[in-house]
């Protein structure tokens, strides 16, 4: 599975450029649903990159969130930009942020929705007395300044103890609350639970 480019710093200007390529990005999935966001009747791109990252920052000049792709193309017909192996991370809350892979993407205009889709995976980093929480799904629709991840498509969760399944569920990234839709099952196996004062 495919993580995207690790970076230990960010280039400006480069940076700069790719933000401006963003400003391009589709309006019209919004308005057409999103089950067919990459369909392939497209015409030629007038805009490739490759390595791709960007950061959205909050008011103190921290990242809110990252997204970084193997590849991006700009499709001028329909206002579209695919993602290739996107990965986005969401710090809503610092202590345990939210990393979303798959294999392909779209972001709409100026990002306010972005839109993975096939195999899709979303990982809160463990925190506290909290394992790490892995959702799988087929497609996932994430609104980054509300903080919301949602789908109407079939879920496995699995965290140390638990492994869930459902049909749709919502996630807020910055309070890590989580909606199940729809035909929950669930499975537990309290000896993997942690101890009293468990791990951090």
């Amino acid at each position: 599975m495919a993580t995207g480019s690790r970076f230990t710093t960010w280039a400006p200007i480069a940076l700069l450029g790719l933000m401006a390529a963003f400003t391009f990005w589709l309006d019209r999935v919004i308005e057409s649903g999103a089950r067919d966001i990459v369909g392939p009747s497209r015409g030629d791109p007038d805009f490739i990159a490759q390595n791709i990252s960007a950061r959205s920052l909050d008011e103190t000049g921290k990242a809110r969130h990252t997204l970084t792709a193997a590849k991006m193309v700009h499709y001028p017909d329909d206002d579209s930009t695919l993602l290739t192996q996107p990965r986005f991370v969401a710090y809503g809350a610092v202590q345990a942020p939210v990393t979303i892979t798959a294999n392909q993407g779209v972001v709409s205009s100026k990002g306010e929705h972005v839109y993975f889709q096939d195999n899709v995976r979303v990982a809160r980093a463990p925190y506290g007395n909290q394992s790490e929480l892995i959702m799988r799904t087929s497609f996932l629709h994430v609104i980054p300044n509300a903080h919301l991840a949602k789908t109407d498509r079939h879920v496995t969760i699995i965290n140390d103890t638990a492994v869930v399944t459902a049909e749709g569920l919502e996630l807020d990234t910055r309070s890590h609350e989580l909606k199940l839709l729809s035909n929950v099952q669930s499975t537990y196996d309290p000896t993997k639970a942690p101890q009293s004062g468990g791990r951090r």
